[in-house]
C-alpha cells in the first residue's frame, strides 16, 4: 500500500501514538495517505476512533506479532 507519509511511533505508549498522528496527518493534503508504526496494542482502538472522529478513513490495517501498522486517509 502506497502512504505519502511513514510515521514510526514504535516504543510510544498511550496516548503519544494518537498525538503523533494528529501532528503528521495536519502535515498532509486532503486525501493523502499516512501509514503509521506503533507497538502499542491499544492505538488499535484508538487510532480507528480517532480516524473516524477526525472525519478521516482508516483504509488499512495489519496487526503483527510486534508491530501494528495503519493507514489513514487525511478528509
Amino acid at each position: 500500500m502506497n502512504a505519502d507519509k511513514i510515521l514510526d511511533a514504535k516504543g510510544l505508549t498511550c496516548p503519544m501514538p494518537i498525538v503523533k498522528t494528529k501532528k503528521a496527518i495536519s502535515e498532509l493534503e486532503s486525501g493523502q495517505v499516512l501509514e503509521i508504526h506503533t507497538t502499542d496494542k491499544g492505538a488499535k482502538n484508538d487510532l480507528a476512533a480517532w480516524a473516524r472522529s477526525g472525519g478521516h478513513e482508516l483504509i488499512n490495517q495489519v496487526v503483527g506479532e510486534e508491530v501494528l501498522k495503519f493507514w489513514i486517509k487525511k478528509g
